[in-house]
């Protein structure tokens, strides 16, 4: 293993030594092989283990520093051929072909480099980001396999990500003990090495055990790996880049390897923070809905919330169930548009906010007039028009009778509720509204009914139904049929109820039919509240 530390933060001293030793290197420069330098390496690209006692590879072929290079180009050791000189060149042992050679690959770099770096820019999303440099890292490298793991806020490494690594090869590597984790050094605040190089590690001495036992199993050969790190945020991420057999990258593929890591870092650093932000505002989010259903006697209930990102979502969803003085129970589910008919992504976190209060102030008339449904909508409503003038809200409320088994419900320009019996799935039909805070007066009349023990009553949102097919109207009798042809030991359940439901939706999106367009990153969030009568 040989371990690479810039010169600012070394406080190792030098242990010469071969490719079985742990040499401590200065970080090499960004300005690329000088041209009559060897690149250690054959035609394979890699290295044949010998450095010199400051851990760097001796520079010329194999032959002296005035040999032939890896390339097989005659050359001394760092002469350059000036400007107009081509006529001497050959005086100074570097033909014109052979300059003109190393030019055409020092472009074919950086072309290869601009590429990669220009893919890392398009990137959208950590995911995307850290994708993308495992991915091309690995071009640039030759290798065939990678492994990134990334800093927590708190100091602590991420779960791994793996490019040509299965779960359960990621989960072998995160058994290796913290002293002898390649990922732990590349991650140090202090003493990190700026590379890490191994050419065999089944059979590196200066690796632990524990990872030597694992590079055997999983048919690791060499390793590369490389910090990302901005001087702002110190070490963001390590990334490790693994060989099928013995093999070292190139001094070429280091440099461009290090030069890819110089711009993804500051890229990462910025996705890191997005990440942090959009977490922060999901929990804000998810605060202002309930923690956990009440279990009142003789129903059960459960829900499931799929929330969509704020930067995409063109509204708030929420869901709750309310305990009432008299022991009935006051279900409901309903969604917060953003700043008006039509309003944009951009509206999404203002639209939480609403969300929360319009949840609050209807918890309020629940408990003053739940037994009303008609009336907790049409307080709901007014409140909106007069506190939230430039939104609307759709919403559907439910007045419950658990022990006699009787439902009263009003809806607002919201999707039918779906009664689940032993029989099968209907919809409840409630009358044709418009939502709240669209008309000068909303009314409509309630709707009653009663069930029988065992059945299940399922309020959704919009967003829901849309997964389920291409059409409102075509998803809403989607979503019926999975409840229908739900298995009976599902039905009878309403938390597995709810998570068949939203597997069926998941299933229906990853089996959509080659050539139709692939539905695109959610906007509405998914939401579902199911109660089953004991």
């Amino acid at each position: 293993m040989t371990e690479s530390h810039p010169p600012s933060t070394s406080s190792e001293p030098a242990d010469p030594g071969g490719a079985s030793g742990l040499s401590v290197l200065d970080p090499p420069g960004f300005a690329g092989p000088v041209p009559g330098t060897a690149e250690p390496g054959g035609p394979d690209g890699t290295s044949d283990g010998r450095t010199t006692a400051d851990g760097h590879a001796p520079t010329g072929g194999p032959d002296g520093p005035d040999g032939p290079d890896a390339t097989g180009e005659p050359g001394s050791s760092g002469d350059r051929v000036p400007a107009g000189a081509q006529g001497t060149a050959g005086a100074q042992g570097t033909s014109p072909s052979a300059v003109q050679d190393r030019l055409a690959g020092r472009l074919s770099d950086f072309t290869s480099l601009h590429e990669h770096t220009e893919l890392l820019a398009r990137a959208r999303g950590l995911d995307a980001t850290l994708a993308a440099v495992l991915a091309s890292g690995t071009a640039l490298l030759g290798a065939r396999r990678a492994l990134l793991v990334s800093r927590l806020p708190g100091g602590g490494p991420s779960q791994p990500l793996g490019l040509g690594l299965d779960r359960a090869s990621l989960g072998s590597l995160e058994t290796v003990p913290p002293d002898q984790s390649l990922v732990a050094r590349l991650l140090r605040e202090h003493d990190r090495p700026a590379e890490l190089r191994s050419r065999d590690l089944a059979r590196d001495p200066v690796v632990g055990a524990r990872l030597r036992e694992l590079a055997g199993g999983l048919g690791l050969g060499g390793c590369y790996g490389l910090p990302l790190v901005t001087e702002e945020d110190g070490p963001l991420a390590a990334v490790l880049w693994f060989y099928d057999e013995p093999a070292e990258p190139t001094d070429r593929q280091r440099e461009l390897a290090r030069r890819y890591c110089e711009v993804a870092a500051p890229l990462l650093a910025k996705q890191l923070d997005a990440e942090k932000v959009r977490r922060t505002t999901e929990a804000l989010r998810r605060g202002l809905l309930p923690d956990r259903l009440p279990q009142p006697a003789g129903l059960r209930l459960a829900a499931r919330l799929v929330p969509a990102g704020l930067d995409r979502s063109s509204g708030s969803d929420w869901y709750d169930a309310i305990p009432l003085p008299d022991g009935t129970v006051g279900l409901t589910v309903g969604s917060v548009s953003g700043d008006g008919p039509g309003a944009g992504p951009g509206a999404a976190p203002g639209a939480a906010a609403a969300m929360g209060r319009v949840r609050s102030a209807l918890r309020a008339y629940a408990v003053l007039e739940g037994e009303d449904p008609v009336s907790v909508l049409g307080d709901l409503e007014l409140l909106l028009k007069t506190t939230e003038p430039a939104r609307s809200a759709t919403a559907v409320y439910a007045w419950v009778e658990p022990e006699e088994r009787r439902i009263t419900l009003a809806g607002a320009g919201h999707c039918p509720p779906v009664l689940v019996t032993r029989h099968g799935a209907e919809f409840v039909e409630t009358s044709l509204s418009a939502p709240l805070g669209m008309l000068s007066c909303w009314e409509a009349p309630g709707v009653e009914l009663t069930a029988e023990r065992g059945d299940s009553l399922v309020l959704y949102t919009e967003g829901l139904a849309r997964r389920f097919g291409p059409t409102l109207h075509a998803g809403q009798a989607n979503l019926r049929r999975a409840a229908a042809d739900a298995p009976r030991d599902v039905r009878i359940d309403p938390d597995r109820l709810c998570a068949h439901l939203l597997a069926v939706c998941a299933g229906r999106e990853a089996s959509a039919r080659p050539g139709s367009p692939a539905p695109g990153p959610a906007t509405d969030d998914l939401m579902l509240l199911a109660a089953r009568f004991e």
